[in-house]
């Protein structure tokens, strides 16, 4: 039974068990953790045996979930859609049933205008089985989350999966309303493998595990502006940072799309002759850019902040 305000006598959410690590947890944990106790109903669950059409072919196995949860619930009291991947499912890829789910989510929250949606990202990319139904779900997930957005619906993506943010996610992150990210949420068009192989280890190492965090990870993506907060690995800091995100979220609209353009034109004039994120640190006024990675939490905020509001100023 909920706890009731001794002022009020009404109920009040119950705090959920967030002690657990976000890379850590599987997608359904996340959203348990994130969401008021008790709150959640899912849209076509397990139950409803929502299966892949087209792995069977290449005789793969499927889930009843497709990978993909969505539902709705409660975010201290107030109601929200959440959609979370499971990166431990096919890698968190998006295939037609897994597209077609958080299509249809984010299409109901532009017709019912009031409720904001929470993305909980896990995944490479697009299934190479569905690549062609994998495609066309990322654009249609990406135009429905602007017509979401031009409604009035926030939409607030949350990374740190194990999978990253990559592929299609990478682009669909971009178009959200304000992203949090921990040091574990890698975020990029293309992963480090792709990029080898389309351009040579000269261009970039994929078994350079030091170079693929610090030059898609959670630090650097927060540092350049890439996303809008940075959190530790816990499913707590992942929640505090929804719940701020959804009360300072900016509007969509021409203003905004001009406003990021702006800032990419910026960002590529500052960093575009930068071969090495260490270089954009030390461009952004870090005196010892190759500490950063090692720094912990809260060490890292108290100089990340530093020299992100520094490097804001003198744009």
């Amino acid at each position: 039974m909920n706890p009731s305000s001794p002022a009020t006598g009404h109920a009040q959410p119950q705090a959920p068990h967030t002690s657990v690590t976000w890379y850590e947890s599987t997608a359904r944990q996340r959203i348990d953790g994130l969401l008021d106790a008790g709150t959640f109903t899912e849209f076509l669950g397990p139950q409803q045996r929502e299966t892949s059409p087209h792995l069977a072919m290449f005789d793969l196995p499927t889930q009843f979930d497709d990978g993909m949860i969505v539902g709705s619930g409660r975010l201290d009291g107030k109601p929200v859609f959440v959609a979370a991947q499971e990166g431990q499912f096919m890698g968190g890829a998006f295939g037609e049933v897994h597209g077609a789910k958080l299509t249809g989510l984010l299409r109901a929250s532009r017709d019912i205008r009031s409720i904001p949606v929470l993305l909980l990202f896990d995944t490479g990319g697009v299934r190479l089985q569905e690549a062609n139904a994998g495609e066309l779900a990322v654009a249609e997930i990406m135009r429905a989350v602007y017509e979401a957005r031009l409604a009035g619906v926030p939409v607030i993506g949350l990374i740190g999966g194990r999978a990253g943010c990559f592929g299609g996610g990478g682009l669909i992150a971009a178009c959200c309303s304000a992203l949090a990210v921990s040091e574990q949420g890698r975020i990029g068009v293309s992963g480090p493998e792709v990029i080898e192989t389309n351009r040579g280890i000269e261009e970039f190492d994929s078994r350079d595990r030091a170079l693929i965090w610090r030059t898609m990870g959670g630090k650097h993506r927060w540092l350049i502006g890439g996303a809008d907060r940075f959190v530790d690995d816990s499913i707590a800091h992942f929640r505090d940072a929804a719940l701020e995100l959804l009360t300072t979220h900016s509007a969509a609209g021409e203003h905004t799309l001009q406003q990021e353009q702006f800032r990419l034109e910026q960002r590529i004039d500052l960093f575009g002759e930068c071969a090495d994120a260490l270089d954009v640190w030390r461009l952004m006024g870090a005196r010892s850019p190759a500490s950063l990675p090692e720094l912990d939490y809260t060490s890292f905020m108290e100089l990340g902040s530093r020299i992100r509001n520094a490097c804001h100023d003198a744009r």
